[in-house]
């Protein structure tokens, strides 16, 4: 769900052909994590505890099979990694609790906006002044949130505790780039997606405990689909395409992220869309892509391990 900030290489148009489809399916994968959240039968935070810990030794057992020794190349940074773990627990609680409260497409689209608060870390870090574009992508994003907000708040009070909750996801989110994108420049995606994975396991199952949730599923499913689809499939997809497209076709393609939400919410939930809501996703997708167009932010929105990607293909 998070792209980076800095042009790439123009690549061959034949060449493309794979990366486009990658995005596009890294998209759809996870778009359907609002979804899985909701069809399990344990607790919000649970389910993010069961999504991290399916995941992290898929990711950690793909990392030995690419010989990456992901221990030794941690060296050093484990007090980092596992600050940036905490930070990633905390936004994805604070998200899956929201998404329970909120409808698919707000859920999808305020956690997106978290990768909007990193630039204003990247200006701070520069001692720079955005960018008249990047200035006007951060505008039009605070924009279509509050109209977000507001229509939700017109609907119910429940709606807006639970879009505040996601953007509050969005903020840890923040907080989890600042903190891996020192992690990146020491080691490669995989070993560094699959080590912050795991250290963030610990602290959402103590979360999920202490907030009595219930932890231990009786159906596996939606569990197993959140964390292969969302945390394997989809991020992976994503810091391969990450390494191939620029930064506005990778913003371009985000929107598919929210309109397959929307669509599930439709279908699934009956969860119809105003003409408020249109506008107000309408405006933050806009502002997705214009904020990736700047070539000012000295910090990479991306996932984890997509600048060393990039760093290590040359």
């Amino acid at each position: 769900m998070h792209q980076s900030g800095e042009p790439r290489k123009a690549a061959p148009q034949q060449s493309q052909v794979l990366p486009l489809l990658a995005v596009a399916g890294a998209n759809v994968a996870l778009a359907f994590g609002p979804w899985f959240v909701r069809m399990s039968d344990v607790g919000p935070v649970a389910a993010a505890f069961w999504r991290m810990a399916i995941a992290a030794p898929l990711l950690l057992a793909a990392t030995w099979s690419l010989r990456q020794r992901p221990i030794a190349s941690a060296r050093g940074l484990w007090w980092v990694l596992g600050v940036s773990g905490i930070a990633f627990a905390a936004d994805l609680g604070s998200w899956h609790v929201g998404i329970h409260q909120t409808t698919l497409a707000n859920s999808t689209l305020l956690g997106n906006v978290a990768t909007l608060v990193f630039p204003v870390y990247g200006f701070i870090a520069a001692r720079s002044w955005p960018t008249r574009s990047q200035g006007v992508a951060l505008g039009i994003a605070v924009a279509g949130g509050a109209l977000l907000l507001g229509r939700s708040a017109e609907l119910s009070s429940r709606n807006l505790v639970g879009d505040l909750l996601c953007l509050a996801a969005g903020l840890f989110y923040a907080l989890y780039f600042i903190f891996m994108s020192r992690v990146r420049e020491r080691m490669a995606p995989l070993p560094a997606l699959a080590l912050s994975s795991i250290t963030s396991v610990l602290p959402l199952l103590v979360a999920a405990w202490l907030l009595g949730e219930a932890i231990v599923p009786h159906r596996w499913g939606p569990l197993v689909g959140l964390a292969v689809l969302s945390q394997v499939v989809g991020q992976g997809l994503m810091i391969y395409a990450l390494g191939k497209l620029s930064p506005l076709v990778v913003g371009i393609a985000l929107l598919i992220q929210p309109v397959v939400a929307a669509a599930i919410g439709w279908v699934v939930y009956d969860e119809r869309l105003g003409a408020l809501d249109f506008v107000g996703a309408a405006l933050v997708a806009l502002a997705l892509v214009l904020v990736r167009r700047g070539g000012r932010t000295p910090v990479q929105l991306a996932p984890v391990g997509a600048q060393a990607q990039r760093s290590r293909d040359g």
